[in-house]
């Protein structure tokens, strides 16, 4: 590599984001974060419901991931009250909200908490504009919201359209970023209810296509239950293109590694298994001119989730090493 500044966009939800951006924020790069703003479920959906508000959950995370200030401070904004009447909210997504309150606009409270946060680079939500995420699936049925779609029992094999209602348009802040980025990451996160609703809001497919970026797509290490069951690696990126455009993605990181036995089938247990690869990833390359990069990228460091945070939990059993992660990425 040159010892010129990498320029780096990540397009994902938040914990996906999370795990890429920890990592890429110890290189020299300039850093911009697109984050998802579809989010309705937990703290995050009360917060819109009953203050009107846009979705501070994911945005969060990116924050945090991107901060420079005390250990403390970034404990404080993951804090998740266990009891009373805040009980299931996140102290950094009230935050968030008030400073939307006060401030009078999202955009502009998260620049001030990205000024208390000391973050190294830019939070950008892909949208302005308070959207919800609907399902419709070939039998019929309609899922409105993406806490409904996340944790929905129906098979999206079957999936007729996935959009957004209101129609939402691209933050017209995160064209520059794109137009001058280096490398485009989409990052690892669940397709239909955290990456796919960034990809139906208005110009940013667009934007992508006239891009002189590398964009690298970073594979999910589990198939979700529902949403992706027993996909292969081809089929997420089919999936993918299907609403981003093909010929965009140019690189595709994968992991290899197989976890412990206890974890895969802790998993099993909610019906949720590895990614499948195919058993010759380099026959996908001649199909469809992408470059499959396969690494172990399992972390194994013991993450002490929130006791109040469920889902965290679940999400810290078979995670990415930030670390590795990064340096695939900053090296190609």
């Amino acid at each position: 590599m040159t010892d010129k500044k990498q320029k780096i966009v990540t397009i994902g939800g938040g914990s996906g984001s999370f795990v890429v951006l920890t990592g890429l924020k110890k290189y020299p790069v300039d850093l911009a974060a697109v984050v998802t703003m579809s989010d309705d479920g937990g703290s995050t959906g009360a917060l819109r419901d009953e203050l009107g508000v846009l979705p501070p959950g994911d945005v969060r995370q990116c924050l945090v991931a991107l901060s420079y200030s005390s250990k403390t401070l970034r404990e404080l904004f993951n804090y998740r009250y266990g009891a009373g009447g805040l009980m299931g909210h996140s102290f950094g997504n009230i935050f968030i909200s008030t400073l939307e309150k006060i401030t009078g606009g999202f955009d502009t409270a998260l620049i001030e908490a990205s000024r208390i946060l000391r973050i190294k680079g830019y939070v950008l939500p892909v949208t302005l504009k308070s959207t919800r995420l609907i399902a419709s699936l070939k039998n019929g049925e309609k899922l409105v919201g993406e806490k409904n779609i996340d944790c929905c029992e129906s098979n999206f094999h079957d999936i007729k359209k996935l959009y957004l209602k209101p129609q939402a348009r691209l933050n017209p802040k995160i064209f520059q970023f794109i137009k001058e980025a280096d490398k485009i990451i989409i990052n690892p996160g669940s397709l239909y209810s955290s990456l796919l609703p960034n990809f139906l809001v208005q110009g940013l497919p667009e934007a992508l296509a006239r891009s002189k970026a590398k964009i690298i797509c970073v594979a999910n290490l589990m198939n979700k239950d529902c949403q992706t069951n027993n996909f292969t690696l081809n089929e997420y990126i089919s999936a993918l293109e299907k609403y981003l455009g093909k010929n965009i993605i140019k690189y595709v990181i994968y992991n290899t590694e197989i976890p412990e036995k206890r974890l895969i089938k802790k998993y099993a247990e909610k019906g949720e298994k590895l990614m499948r690869i195919e058993e010759h990833p380099g026959d996908l390359e001649k199909m469809t001119n992408i470059k499959f990069l396969g690494h172990k990228l399992l972390s194994h460091k013991v993450i002490k989730a929130d006791k109040n945070d469920a889902v965290a939990k679940e999400r810290s059993l078979v995670r990415h090493d930030s670390a590795k992660l990064a340096k695939i990425i900053y090296n190609i």
